[in-house]
């Protein structure tokens, strides 16, 4: 085994005192450049706060980009039945006609990606979702931030929080060093909650019957595919293929002749916008937590093994694949949770199936309850009744017990079913919009998020353009 395992007997040991670079203030403090960051950053900036956004990476987009999650997952409801249509689109054919729930920051985003010939606009054709280009979202996402005046800084990796009198302090670790900004209010868009968590926040993880969290994935791209020998071959098997996922026979004789080893039993790939690419969700590593160094890597060399595997299997055995090769993977796993972070309010399934509706309601879902099994095959989904839609409360992004800080995207309070809708990244940028809000208001009045009206949250939302009831 060629990584690094875990200590037999963890033993601690003091670390020296240091010094760290103060980067300067800001009112709002965006820490995670995913889209719950670019939510936040823009939210914030267009309410009338200055606004500095912090990322990891060298590049903007998070999951969108860094572990190439893609396409954007439907933010419609559905008003109408799906109709059985073109099951070999390699777009979703399953959801039928409806209105976005979600508006705002993301349409800031779809308008300028759809501009630059980097995604595809929603519609019944595309299943509602939006196939993009991972490289041309990066430049996008500068362009907007750079466009409403918010000021980055990259490479910087968040590692602890400090509480002060009258703001917050923020510790960054960077090739230059450590460094500190520090901020009115924070907003936590890390996707795994690390500076609520740092703050002292209570948080659940995974399922409450085991702790399982949902299974890492590994996307990758292939290209020189060829769409019309793969049509061919669905539609002279039409038992095999489900628009995006399918293979059943294929995957089982290549498990049988031991060339496939996975925890699932079929293959998913999405079209892009580009012609002759597909975007492979496929890896699935399962029974290891994103907050564990140890368990990345472990999940790292798993998920590549598997990428090789179901490479191979692409060219060797499904028609149109013969020429086909990846072309990049993602930076690094996707995750698809980890903390939650305890909030005023913890939004639950039965919240998400039941169509909620919430007094402080600045965020809406129609995503379906969406949980790959944590320790095995299979996929559980769940769709709300038609023409419906969930409502998000603000106390969902106020940690319990914490001024300062507030949590948007995927991190946010809810419990595990309700995480796997709301985790999709439309629904994170909604968030994110909000909570960059309700920061901007804060900061701007010298109060604390908490004491911050819904109302006047709502109606700055409304004003930017997002969707509530």
């Amino acid at each position: 085994m060629s990584y690094l395992m875990p200590p037999r007997v963890p033993r601690r040991v003091e670390l020296p005192p240091r010094e760290a670079l103060h980067a300067g203030a800001t009112q709002v403090l965006v820490v995670g450049g995913g889209p719950a960051g670019l939510g936040a950053a823009l939210g914030a900036s267009n309410a009338g706060a200055e606004v500095v956004l912090v990322e990891r990476y060298g590049f903007l987009g998070g999951n969108a980009t860094a572990a190439l999650v893609m396409p954007l997952m439907s933010f419609h409801n559905e008003v109408k039945q799906a109709v059985p249509g073109d099951t070999a689109r390699l777009l979703p054919p399953d959801h039928g006609e409806g209105e976005p729930v979600v508006g705002g920051v993301l349409w800031m985003l779809l308008d300028r990606l759809v501009r630059t010939g980097a995604a595809i606009r929603p519609s019944l054709e595309t299943g509602y979702t939006v196939p993009f280009d991972p490289e041309l979202f990066k430049l996008v996402a500068y362009e907007l931030l750079e466009y409403h005046e918010v000021r980055t800084l990259l490479h910087a990796f968040a590692s602890d929080v400090l509480s002060m009198p009258d703001r917050a302090r923020a510790v960054f670790e960077t090739k230059s060093g450590p460094l500190v900004m520090d901020a009115d209010v924070i907003v936590d868009c890390t996707g795994d909650g690390d500076i609520a968590a740092a703050a002292g926040a209570a948080y659940e993880i995974g399922r409450p019957e085991d702790g399982w969290t949902q299974p890492m994935t590994l996307m990758f791209r292939m290209v020189r595919f060829d769409h019309d020998t793969f049509t061919a071959y669905t539609r002279a098997h039409p038992d095999q293929w489900r628009g995006v996922h399918g293979l059943w026979d294929l995957v089982r004789a290549a498990t049988d002749a031991g060339e496939l080893d996975l925890p699932r039993e079929d293959m998913l790939f999405f079209a892009t916008p580009n012609t002759g690419e597909v975007a492979v969700n496929s890896t699935r590593v399962t029974e290891v937590l994103g907050t564990s160094v140890w368990d990345l890597t472990r999940a790292e060399f798993t998920a590549h093994r598997q990428m090789a595997q179901i490479a191979r299997f692409l060219r060797d055995r499904v028609p149109g694949f013969a020429d086909s090769y990846v072309v990049q993977s993602g930076v690094q796993v996707g995750v698809r949770e980890t903390r939650r972070i305890l909030g005023d309010y913890q939004l639950t399934g039965e919240d998400v199936l039941t169509a909620r509706a919430f007094d402080d309601a600045i965020a809406r879902g129609a995503y379906p309850v969406d949980i790959h099994n944590p320790s095995g095959r299979g996929t559980t989904l769940k769709r709300l009744p038609r023409g419906k839609s969930y409502d998000i409360p603000l106390r969902c992004l106020l940690p319990h017990g914490l001024d300062r800080i507030l949590v948007a995207g995927r991190c946010m309070s809810g419990d595990h079913v309700a995480h796997s809708s709301y985790r999709v990244m439309p629904i994170s940028m909604a968030t994110g919009q909000a909570a960059g809000v309700c920061a901007a208001l804060a900061a701007t009045r010298r109060r604390r998020p908490r004491d911050i009206p819904a109302s006047a949250v709502q109606r700055e939302l409304r004003a930017q353009g997002a969707s509530l009831r």
